[in-house]
């Protein structure tokens, strides 16, 4: 018979420890051993291959999860970035934004497009409603007294004290002239100098100061098909906007040299004024018998809408400047006898005329 041994009860396992050192400090036996984390995807544990030993459930709810230090998150970052940067390179520039805002607390965003060598704004440059607003304070209203009745036409102001270019048919005659400006003031005025031959003619403001003068363009650069602005008083509707283009150039248009054949027309009831003043090209007549004074010039054909009213008025590029002062334009009748409207055959003498001819408007007469 064999005598049983009492089973002792198994003692843990302590794994053998270095001698002890004073200047080396003691390891728990049961400290808990960490992995070490290199680059992603690799774990190394440092107890050289051993599994960790287990651990109550009981000690784990007791130990709080150890903290990742910021150099751990540091180098994740770092890794994440390196392949956010690898896949950049592989698809192109826009993904460099990406890395930028990774690594930046700045937000990025896309700079608003600048208008290169302005500082202006543009919202109105170049169309009907900026040129209107530009020029309308240059252009005035004219009336005309004489002993055959009133008349009105259009001017154009060129000096702040009141000098204003208009037609020569618009005062020829007139005993007295008064001028309406945009903002509603009014003004006396005395004819400077006329120059039948060019339809043109110079008035003065009188005690008139600080006004805006319009600026003259060059007639010469326009081309067919610009774009052009009409402003004048037609009918007495004082500072009425039209636009359209430029639809020919140098055309010869013969009119009337002073208001003598006017007056025995209107006596024969043979030219109504409100067809606007008469006028000939191609050798036919419109809007009346000129008579047998008459003038030619080269002017500017465009199809912005001019009624009666419009004489002495500017026709007006894009950029604001003057290129012609409007002088004549075509209103057919009806067999009735009453008048229609604008057809778009309208005429300006160009400004480069007008430029040439001051001197010798203000001297009294014209070249």
């Amino acid at each position: 018979m064999t005598d049983f041994q009492e089973q002792q009860p198994q003692q843990p396992y302590y794994p053998p420890q270095p001698p002890y050192e004073p200047t080396r400090p003691m390891r728990a036996p049961y400290e808990q051993t960490r992995p070490i984390t290199t680059e992603p995807g690799t774990t190394v544990w440092p107890s050289g291959g051993h599994v960790p030993p287990p651990v109550d459930p009981p000690l784990v709810a007791a130990v709080p999860a150890p903290v990742p230090s910021p150099r751990r998150r540091a180098k994740r970052g770092v890794g994440l970035m390196a392949a956010v940067a690898i896949a950049a390179a592989a698809v192109g520039g826009g993904a460099a934004t990406l890395v930028q805002q990774l690594t930046s607390d700045a937000p990025v965003s896309a700079a608003a497009p600048v208008a290169n060598g302005t500082n202006v704004s543009t919202g109105t440059k170049g169309t009907v409603a900026g040129v209107a607003e530009a020029v309308s304070p240059s252009i005035v209203e004219i009336s005309a007294t004489s002993g055959s009745g009133k008349s009105t036409g259009s001017g154009v102001i060129i000096t702040s004290d009141g000098e204003i270019v208009t037609n020569n048919h618009v005062v020829s005659g007139a005993s007295s002239v008064t001028v309406q400006l945009s903002d509603g003031k009014t003004y006396r005025a005395e004819v400077v100098g006329t120059d039948p031959d060019k339809d043109l003619a110079l008035i003065k403001l009188q005690g008139a100061s600080g006004l805006k003068a319009a600026t003259l363009g060059d007639s010469s650069k326009i081309r067919v098909g610009d774009e052009v602005v009409a402003i004048g008083s037609p009918e007495g509707l004082t500072g009425t906007v039209t636009s359209g283009i430029v639809s020919a150039l140098d055309r010869d248009v013969t009119v009337a040299k002073d208001d003598g054949g006017q007056d025995q027309q209107q006596g024969q009831q043979q030219w109504d004024p409100r067809q606007g003043w008469p006028f000939e090209f191609g050798g036919q007549q419109f809007n009346g018998d000129t008579g047998s004074s008459k003038t030619t010039y080269k002017a500017i054909q465009t199809d912005a809408s001019l009624n009666p009213g419009n004489s002495g008025g500017a026709l007006i590029n894009m950029n604001g400047e003057i290129i012609g002062i409007n002088s004549a334009m075509y209103s057919p009748s009806s067999s009735s006898g009453s008048t229609a409207g604008s057809v778009g055959l309208g005429f300006a003498i160009p400004i480069d005329t007008v430029k040439a001819d001051l001197d010798g408007l203000r001297s009294g007469g014209g070249n």
